[in-house]
């Protein structure tokens, strides 16, 4: 099946890349050349383990090619999907359908013959009608439906999420869509992945709803871990004991410095715009968004203890500024409201990431980059450990204490154990919940 692809970004270009890998012939499209011509040259623009390797022999095998030519691409298409991005919206928290509009309809004019336009971008509910009326009236001559298709990709795992998805969704209209839709992710269905086909609304709102609930999950555990350091309990025990309860589960019951990323921020804050618009406030999404972020500032007011007050004149060393490992993603991150609040109080920051630098430097002023953990701590005030990539889980805590000026660590991830942290010399250790 020939398909096509609109944005090359995280979902646009995992999915290219892995219906590629089903066999089917897949052409990538996105306006900006100097992503198209890395692409081209065989550079991934993006940090997602294991994407350079399979792009690469997907486009051997003659079966994946990148353009910024949308006319030439979508000719021919049987389907087309559009994967641009939905930013939130300044000043009302909507959704940003700006690029899906635009794509809609240029894809419109584009069309030659019978094709599905499938949203992949997360859309608010009745989207895609909409998109269905941008194409008709700008081709009123086309022949097309619409589908939806939500994503459920996690940055750092989004191929073996594609590849082996718990669910697939897929929202339509007509029996025609629903076969096309069908034929696209028949690799899936012949290995018994679930494939859930719905109707447009329940598949837009899918999504969301799936979003909402876990960054609820997150965000609930981190009041517990609140609660824990003020009662004497300690959150990872409570996660374990919980999470043990079938009903529950253990996922997303991690204590932190708060959710962020590329969906949750922007989801929750859709969703609960999505609630006032038709008169059904979505409190519990709405609390979830203002706990969360007084989650990062109550994480400032830890490191500032940790300083005996105050930031000024401390040199400080910060592990992490991803929102998650395995992903050189910074949107809505926690170091983004932390990282700026030590530098505006007078602290020498030091950072180390293994892929943030890329985006990081131009959103992270102030700070000192490094590419060693220990040197990042020769004579600091204090380390913080923010995001948990593996290259921090097996740190030599007794070598890092001795370069300290004052050997202090907040670990946001809870990855150590405060008796290990005490026994190497730190002389103080804050996690979260404990």
């Amino acid at each position: 099946m020939r398909i096509t692809m609109i944005g090359t970004g995280y979902v646009g270009l995992v999915s290219g890349v892995c219906f590629s890998d089903f066999g089917h012939d897949v052409i990538c499209v996105d306006k900006d050349p100097r992503k198209i011509e890395m692409l081209q040259a065989g550079e991934v623009p993006i940090y997602e383990p294991g994407l350079d390797a399979l792009m690469a022999k997907n486009v051997e095998a003659g079966r994946l090619s990148f353009t910024t030519d949308l006319m030439s691409a979508v000719d021919g298409a049987e389907a087309v999907f559009i994967a641009v991005g939905t930013p939130t919206r300044r000043g009302d928290g909507h959704a940003d359908l700006t690029f899906v509009m635009a794509a809609a309809e240029e894809v419109a004019q584009a069309l030659t013959g019978y094709a599905v336009i499938v949203t992949k971008s997360t859309v608010p509910v009745g989207t895609n009608r909409k998109v269905k009326q941008v194409v008709a009236k700008a081709n009123p001559e086309a022949a097309f439906d619409v589908a939806s298709n939500p994503e459920f990709l996690r940055e750092g795992a989004a191929i073996d999420d594609f590849m082996r998805p718990d669910r697939v969704v897929v929202g339509v209209q007509t029996e025609r869509a629903g076969e096309v839709m069908a034929e696209i992710y028949r690799p899936l269905f012949l290995r018994d992945f679930p494939i859930v086909t719905t109707d447009l609304e329940s598949a837009e709102m899918i999504k969301y709803a799936a979003n909402a609930f876990l960054a609820t999950k997150i965000t609930f555990i981190n009041e517990i871990a609140a609660l824990c350091e003020r009662v004497g309990a300690d959150v990872k025990e409570v996660s374990r004991g919980v999470g043990m309860d079938g009903r529950i589960g253990n996922k997303f019951l991690h204590a932190g410095p708060g959710y962020g990323g590329s969906c949750f921020p922007k989801d929750t804050s859709a969703l609960a715009r999505i609630g006032q618009d038709h008169a059904v406030p979505q409190s519990i999404v709405e609390t979830v968004i203002r706990v969360n972020d007084d989650i990062k500032h109550r994480m400032i007011e830890k490191l500032r203890d940790l300083c005996d007050g105050s930031f000024n004149g401390k040199t400080i060393a910060v592990l992490g500024v991803t929102f998650k490992p395995n992903t050189d993603d910074m949107r809505d991150a926690p170091s983004l409201t932390i990282v700026p609040a030590l530098v505006g109080g007078g602290a020498k920051v030091r950072v180390v990431d293994p892929q943030g630098f890329r985006e990081g430097e131009a959103l992270l002023p102030g700070v000192n980059w490094q590419d060693d953990p220990y040197k990042a701590a020769h004579n600091a005030d204090l380390v913080v450990l923010l995001t948990e990539w593996n290259e921090f889980r097996a740190l030599d805590l007794d070598r890092m204490a001795k370069k300290m000026a004052t050997p202090r660590m907040a670990d946001l991830r809870n990855v150590y154990s405060p008796k290990d942290a005490k026994r190497a010399g730190f002389e103080a250790y804050e996690g979260v919940g404990r």
